[in-house]
């Protein structure tokens, strides 16, 4: 089924989003700005009790925890390096929502004008038609 496209473009608040685009492209500003921040700071591993049974053999526990412990850190890097990639986008995704909120009202005060424009020249039309049957 089709969408129908003006409908949908005559629903939308375009008052609200024209006035809400630069608190988005602020809000995704700050995003990618402390998810940045995150990605410079140092990290501490926590070294609290573990969950190892006690009877199992030091050295065993000691070298599975290592590898754990490894395992976590990639895990947590990649999903750092997702978290940063998706925050990009979305920083990527509001610089164009406000630029096209941008382009939109430009758009929209042209089509003004020349819907003023035509109107004028309606009227100077029916003036000088009304002028050429008169007279």
């Amino acid at each position: 089924m089709a969408i129908p496209w003006m409908w949908v473009l005559k629903t939308v608040p375009w008052s609200e989003v024209i006035a809400n685009a630069p608190k988005l492209v602020d809000g995704a500003r700050k995003l990618w700005g402390s998810v940045s921040k995150q990605a410079s700071a140092p990290r501490q591993t926590d070294d609290g009790a573990s969950t190892v049974p006690e009877s199992a053999p030091a050295e065993a526990t000691v070298a599975r925890l290592h590898e754990r412990v490894g395992d976590l850190e990639a895990n947590l890097e990649a999903v750092h390096g997702q978290i940063l990639a998706s925050s990009e986008l979305i920083r990527s995704l509001a610089d164009q929502n406000a630029q096209l909120v941008r382009h939109l009202e430009e758009l929209r005060l042209r089509l003004r004008r020349l819907g003023l424009l035509a109107l004028a020249a309606g009227v100077v039309a029916m003036a000088a038609l009304a002028m050429s049957w008169g007279g």
